[in-house]
């Protein structure tokens, strides 16, 4: 645990004044597994502001060539080999689990990383006296639902909860960035884009940015600690709103196809043997096309007034128009 004049909250938001700045130097390493994905990108980058040191465990260090060159170190490792992980953590004094197997093959996915490489974490992070523990998982984690990545997320909930860690977990719902990439850099590319069904479900979407003021909340104060933490963004809006929003950034409209439910039920079982991510990302639209996705702010906007929320037109503008 961090000293109390390391860091506060003030109305659930961090100040950064001289004193914590120079004591955040001493605070030596800030664990990361999936430090090179979006999510940890972000992470990491926002650590490394604070002037924390921070630990990048990766498969291929050619992938955290785009991460900042000081205050982090990359160690080469897989999270499912548990030797690996446990020599990859000695000496941290938090970890922070971005890791993610939704889009991997058959040997990096769901079950191998998202339930078996956190379950090496925590073991680890155990065995190592790490001070906190925070896994960033997904809303809707549940034992029983159609989606495997939530399945398995809920698993290391569980097993994170049991472990007798000082933990967070952090349950998000599904990244505007992603999406954006998925809906909208075909559409600017290209100018069309496919919907998986037929993109009128309403749908939560939050930002990574967002995210990440949780994470860093999450590490340098107890505020957090002991507590399950959804996280989502302002608006619910369908697949087909989101086309919008890059309709109007373009200034005209776009080719916007849809693939029938019936199709796509048929797809994830015949591209299962043959492309397990993409059978996943099928199944995945299904679930979006079909389920209740939407997310109520009232609990953020009450206990998290000054963390900011972005609008999916924000990341649009941001990452696409300036």
């Amino acid at each position: 645990m961090l000293p109390q004049n390391v860091a506060r909250l003030v109305g659930m938001t961090m100040i950064v004044d001289t004193e914590t700045s120079e004591l955040a130097e001493q605070i030596s390493p800030v664990f990361v597994a999936g430090g090179t994905g979006h999510l940890g990108t972000q992470i990491v980058s926002r650590l490394v502001e604070r002037r924390l040191k921070v630990r990048v465990l990766t498969r291929d260090s050619a992938h955290a060539k785009h991460l900042p060159t000081s205050h982090v170190e990359i160690v080469q490792g897989d999270v499912r080999d548990y030797d690996a992980v446990e020599q990859a953590i000695s000496g941290a004094k938090s970890v922070i689990s971005a890791v993610n197997g939704f889009l991997g093959d058959r040997r990096t996915n769901p079950q191998t990383i998202d339930h078996q490489g956190n379950s090496n974490l925590i073991k680890a992070a155990s065995k190592n006296a790490v001070n906190k523990f925070i896994l960033i998982s997904i809303s809707g984690a549940a034992p029983d639902h159609p989606l495997e990545l939530f399945r398995m997320k809920y698993l290391a909930e569980k097993e994170l909860q049991a472990s007798g860690l000082v933990w967070t977990i952090i349950q998000a719902t599904a990244f505007m960035e992603t999406w954006g990439e998925i809906l909208g850099e075909p559409l600017l590319k290209t100018g069309k884009t496919m919907l998986f069904g037929q993109g009128d479900n309403p749908i939560n979407f939050v930002s990574i940015y967002d995210v990440e003021q949780f994470v860093e909340s999450a590490l340098v104060t107890s505020v957090m600690d002991e507590q399950i933490v959804e996280v989502g963004g302002p608006q619910n809006l369908s697949m087909r709103q989101v086309v919008k929003l890059f309709e109007s950034a373009i200034g005209k409209n776009g080719k916007v196809s849809a693939i029938p439910l019936p199709m796509m039920r048929l797809m994830s079982v015949l591209m299962r043997p043959i492309n397990p991510a993409f059978a996943r990302q099928i199944q995945a639209g299904i679930v979006m096309d079909t389920r209740n996705m939407m997310f109520s702010t009232t609990d953020i906007n009450r206990n998290y007034p000054k963390i900011s929320q972005t609008s999916f037109a924000d990341v649009v503008k941001r990452d696409y128009m300036d």
